[in-house]
């Protein structure tokens, strides 16, 4: 159960309670699938990228929730430089990103750049982040895979320009990038959960 006392009064409300029982529960489900489950990357592309949709879209909706909203505050002050940047920024650009453009088949597929993220309306929220880090140094993690027992490097790379395509595999793998990716929503995730 999720629960936050404030002084506005108990959180989550009933609504709150039916969206969030409904989302929490996709999201670690999904998160079982890719992470846990080895079978999931043998999936065709198409398969793969379809479920890696669903989850950045639940997170996303999520991000709503002002309960989230404090995880990812203590995260900018308790974690290392940029993963509360990463944690909403970049992953609520990532679910825009596949929400607004709906034309790709496979996480290999998918491209921008300043054209396409602004053909309708200039410097919206894609654009707004992705301009606001160009150039910036590229970002290390490594996480503890428990399933395989090795530790899993990846790195985040902000694009040096926008002018020209920029492919998202350079940004951010598919396997390890969404692997970590999920691991890190499941962290935000889990700042609301309280054992009942």
């Amino acid at each position: 159960m999720i629960k936050y006392n404030q002084e506005d009064g108990l959180r989550p409300n009933q609504q709150e309670i039916l969206f969030l029982t409904l989302a929490f529960n996709r999201f670690y489900d999904l998160y079982d699938e890719i992470v846990i489950n080895d079978k999931f990357w043998k999936e065709s592309p198409y398969i793969r990228f379809s479920k890696i949709k669903d989850a950045f879209n639940v997170y996303g909706e999520v991000l709503h929730y002002e309960p989230i909203r404090w995880a990812i505050e203590d995260m900018r002050v308790s974690r290392p430089p940029k993963e509360a940047e990463i944690a909403e920024g970049l992953f609520r650009s990532l679910r825009n990103l596949f929400a607004h453009f709906p034309v790709f088949t496979s996480w290999d597929d998918v491209w921008f750049n300043q054209d396409l993220l602004n053909w309708n309306k200039t410097n919206q929220s894609i654009y707004k982040f992705f301009h606001r880090h160009i150039n910036d140094s590229e970002v290390k993690y490594r996480f503890w895979d428990g399933n395989r027992k090795k530790m899993t490097y990846l790195s985040i790379r902000f694009p040096k320009q926008l002018h020209e395509k920029i492919m998202l595999v350079d940004v951010l793998t598919e396997k390890e990038g969404v692997e970590f990716s999920l691991i890190l929503m499941k962290k935000v995730m889990d700042y609301c959960v309280v054992p009942e």
